[in-house]
C-alpha cells in the first residue's frame, strides 16, 4: 500500500502542488485580502468615487508583492518560534518542508519587487514610501519586539493600520487629515483583535518566549481593561470621517452601532475572561472593520452621485 510520501515522490505533479501550496502558505494570502480590501478602501474614498482601474490595479498588485514579502520574512524570523506553537508549527519552515535560505530570497525578492512596482506604475512616489515604511515596521520593528515587550502590540499596530493611506496615497499623492481618520480607525481596531487572539493562543506564545499582554497578564484583567480603553477610543475616532465631510448621518449612525456591539464584547471579556469570550470579541472585530469601512464606501459613493446630479 502507498503511503502519501510515496506518492508525493513517484508523482511529479503532486510533488509540485504541494510545493506550490507551501509558497502560497509562505505568502498568507487570507490576511492579504482584508489588507488590500482597506488598501482599496483608502483609494475609493481618495476618489471621492471610482477611482482610475489601472491606478487601483496597480496599487493593490504592487501592495500584494510587499504584503507576500513581508510574510515570508516574518516567517523567516520567527521559524524558531512557530516551531513551538502548535497553531504553527506545520507551516514550510517549522515543518522541514521549505529550506530557510528559500524563503529569505522569496521575501527578499517580493519585498523589494513589491517598491519598485509601485515606484514605476504609479504617478505618486509618496505610495510606495509609505509602502517600504510599512513593510521595514512590520518585518524589523514589530516582529523582533514580540519577544521583548508586550508593546509589540501597539507598535504592530502602526505598520497594521497605514494599508489604507497607501490606497490614499495612490489617489491623491498626499498625507492628510483624512488619511489619519483612516489611519487611526484601523490602529485603534487592532489593538482588541489582537489582544483577543493572544489570549486565545497565550499558552502557546509564551511556550514559545512571545511577551503578548497575556502571556504576562493570565488573570485577563489588564487585556480586558485594554480591550475597552480602546473600544472606547474607536467611538469617537470612527467619527472622524464623518467630522471630515466624507460621509454622512448614516456612516455615523452604522459607526455608533458597530462601536457599541463591539464595545459590548469587549466588556463582557473584561468581566469573565475566557477563550469562549475572547473568541466573541474576535468575531466582532471581524464583523466591525469591513462593514464599517463598506459603509464609509457607500456613503461617501453616494453622496458624490448626489452631487454630481445636482
Amino acid at each position: 500500500m502507498k503511503t502519501a510520501s510515496t506518492i508525493l515522490e513517484v508523482n511529479p505533479a503532486a510533488l509540485a502542488a504541494a510545493r506550490l501550496g507551501d509558497y502560497v502558505e509562505l505568502l498568507r494570502v487570507r490576511v492579504s485580502l482584508l489588507v488590500l480590501f482597506t488598501v482599496a478602501a483608502g483609494a475609493f474614498l481618495a476618489a471621492d468615487g471610482v477611482p482610475e482601474g489601472v491606478l487601483l490595479l496597480n496599487a493593490l498588485i504592487g501592495t500584494a508583492l510587499v504584503a507576500a514579502g513581508a510574510s515570508s520574512l516574518n516567517q523567516f524570523m520567527e521559524r524558531q518560534s512557530d516551531a513551538l506553537m502548535t497553531r504553527t508549527e506545520n507551516r514550510p519552515l517549522p515543518a522541514g518542508r521549505v529550506a530557510p535560505w528559500e524563503v529569505l530570497l522569496l521575501g527578499a525578492f517580493l519585498s523589494v519587487a513589491g517598491v519598485v512596482y509601485l515606484l514605476l506604475t504609479l504617478r505618486q512616489p509618496m505610495t510606495a514610501a509609505v509602502a517600504a515604511f510599512t513593510h521595514l515596521t512590520y518585518v524589523f520593528l514589530y516582529t523582533p519586539l514580540k519577544r521583548c515587550t508586550p508593546l509589540n502590540t501597539l507598535i504592530g499596530a502602526v505598520p497594521g493600520a497605514l494599508p489604507p493611506v497607501i490606497g490614499w496615497t495612490a489617489v491623491r499623492g498626499t498625507l492628510d487629515r483624512e488619511a489619519a481618520a483612516l489611519f487611526l480607525i484601523v490602529f485603534v481596531w487592532q489593538v482588541p483583535h489582537f489582544l483577543a487572539i493572544a489570549w486565545i493562543y497565550r499558552e502557546q506564545y509564551a511556550r514559545a518566549g512571545l511577551q503578548m499582554l497575556p502571556v504576562v497578564d493570565p488573570e485577563g484583567v489588564q487585556t480586558g481593561r485594554q480591550m475597552v480603553r480602546y473600544c472606547l477610543a474607536l467611538l469617537p475616532v470612527s467619527l472622524f470621517p464623518a467630522m471630515l465631510g466624507m460621509a454622512g448621518p448614516l456612516y455615523v449612525a452604522v459607526a455608533v452601532v458597530l462601536g457599541l456591539a463591539f464595545l459590548r464584547s469587549c466588556w463582557a471579556f473584561s468581566v469573565a475572561s475566557s477563550n469562549g469570550q475572547a473568541r466573541r470579541v474576535l468575531r466582532a472585530s471581524l464583523l466591525y472593520l469591513p462593514l464599517l469601512l463598506l459603509v464609509l464606501l457607500l456613503d461617501g459613493l453616494a453622496r458624490s452621485l448626489t452631487w454630481a446630479a445636482t
